[in-house]
């Protein structure tokens, strides 16, 4: 299946220009056909929960998590132009092996659908289940063991893609901009020139926070041929790890979002939630936390409500004036590309520390995650040496849907390379969707590797900032390959 998967992609690196030229010339004629649907993937037993170093099991489901899917196809006639499926699931991060089970689970129920167009990303909740065996040793009984998450997870995905395909309909989009304060930067930095993710900021040698933030929040509407509103993507720059602990089992912010949303418009609207670059980033506050604890209390909020209101109130603006602007036309194109990214060097100094730090943890189950952590570390230098470590493959989906561009990583990618795709892209208004079609690690940038610390170090990071810089200028290039303006024949 993956083999089949990269002939396509790699089909469509030469189609893609193609394509957009042909979606474009069509966009009078085209009609926008669009189908939601979403399934809980909430596990009915303990399940080991992912994004953190030791092992922790649910006790309690506090909020369902679910996946949710958007199905789109733009058609003239009874001729299909260009497709899209995007699934956003309440996890850590689409591991591997977890997209390409959904793809072949999907593939023969949907003929008529061009499989590599569908593709996964994740919210970054740190309260759901982890997805691939491996990387905590677990207890042998009383839990659902990850892979059996997998198929369970992965089968209902492909249910509910199907469902969402086959509710495909005419319908309408619209777009619009608005800004929420969510992120902020996590990574205090000193004044010896160091940095530390969710480092001391009440003390005389603090200098700052390292990077820059996001507030935009980017919105998609869509809506029925009877004007009522069916879905919404909304994309925040900003993981959803607001709790980021415990052993509740929850979709952190997004459930709250969901719940205040379906009250205003309806339990039937279903919600996309989509992480943009925020690899450096959280919602959890690095400074002001009295004042901010005060006004909750004044509000009568937790802090997962207190975000949730603030995107809320982000989208509501948003939709406003979304509506004053919806389409029947709008120009969908798809380009999925293939593209090399280099990995980062391991250095001698980094290797030896690995190889100490690995051998500390290697005679221990219960630290068989920090174990892995180090290892990996050494096995990358090994590789290099021996000259068959070669260049990364990120499978790179780029969305043109009327005047929005919706593009892919598969990192936890820092702020300032969403920032940089962004401010370079032609499109109104551009989406960066991170830990998409994959799960590769933190892609920090110079500045963060000089700072040091965890997402910043090698053990974090497979792809450094010149790889970081590379997956910026791809992209760009892909986004300004299907806003090329179409010279009309004669």
């Amino acid at each position: 299946m993956k083999t089949l998967c990269l002939k396509r992609i790699l089909r469509a690196r030469t189609a893609c220009v193609v394509a957009a030229a042909l979606v474009v010339a069509s966009a009078s004629a085209a009609e926008l056909w669009i189908g939601a649907a979403t399934t809980s993937i909430t596990p009915d037993k303990p399940v080991a929960l992912d994004g953190h170093r030791g092992l922790r099991i649910s006790t309690k489901v506090e909020s369902p998590i679910t996946a949710t899917m958007l199905a789109l196809e733009s058609r003239d006639g009874d001729k299909v132009l260009d497709q899209a499926v995007i699934v956003s699931c309440d996890i850590v991060a689409i591991r591997e092996g977890i997209q390409e089970k959904v793809r072949e689970k999907v593939k023969p129920r949907l003929p008529d659908l061009d499989i590599s167009k569908l593709f996964l990303n994740a919210t970054h909740t740190h309260n759901a289940p982890v997805t691939v065996e491996g990387r905590y040793t677990l207890p042998d009984n009383g839990i659902m063991r990850p892979a059996e998450y997998a198929e369970f997870m992965t089968s209902r995905v492909a249910d509910a893609v199907v469902e969402s395909w086959h509710k495909r309909r005419v319908g309408k989009v619209a777009w619009a901009q608005s800004q929420a304060v969510v992120a902020q930067n996590r990574r205090a930095t000193y004044a010896d020139g160091t940095a530390r993710m969710y480092g001391a900021t009440n003390t005389a040698n603090f200098r700052g926070l390292e990077g820059c933030e996001d507030h935009n929040l980017d919105v998609l509407c869509f809506w029925n041929r009877q004007k009522k509103l069916i879905a919404t993507a909304i994309n925040v720059p900003c993981p959803a790890q607001e709790a980021e602990g415990g052993l509740l089992l929850h979709a952190d912010f997004w459930h709250p979002v969901r719940e205040m949303l379906h009250k205003r418009h309806g339990k039937d609207l279903l919600v996309l939630g989509w992480a943009g670059a925020g690899g450096d980033q959280t919602s959890h506050l690095m400074y002001g936390k009295a004042a901010d604890e005060r006004m909750r209390k004044l509000r009568g909020l937790t802090r997962r409500e207190e975000v949730a209101r603030r995107i809320v109130a982000g989208w509501e603006d948003a939709y406003e004036y979304a509506r004053k602007d919806i389409r029947n036309d709008a120009v969908l194109c798809h380009c999925v590309k293939e593209i090399e990214l280099p990995h980062r060097k391991v250095t001698e100094s980094e290797v030896a520390e690995a190889r100490k730090e690995a051998a500390r943890f290697a005679g221990d189950p219960a630290q068989r995650w920090n174990y892995r952590w180090h290892q990996g570390v050494v096995e990358r230098y090994e590789a290099q040496h021996a000259g068959t470590e070669g260049p990364h493959k990120m499978e790179l989906h780029v969305v043109r849907l009327g005047d929005v561009a919706i593009a892919t990583n598969e990192f936890e990618l820092f702020t300032d390379y969403g920032v940089q795709m962004k401010a370079r892209s032609p499109a109104v208004q551009t989406f960066v969707i991170q830990l998409a079609a994959g799960s590769y690690g933190y892609l920090p940038t110079e500045r963060a590797v000089r700072g040091g610390h965890y997402s910043a170090v090698i053990q974090s990071s497979r792809v450094g900032p010149d790889g970081g810089q590379e997956l910026v200028e791809r992209t760009v290039e892909v986004i300004n390959e299907l806003w090329k303006p179409v010279t009309k024949q004669p």
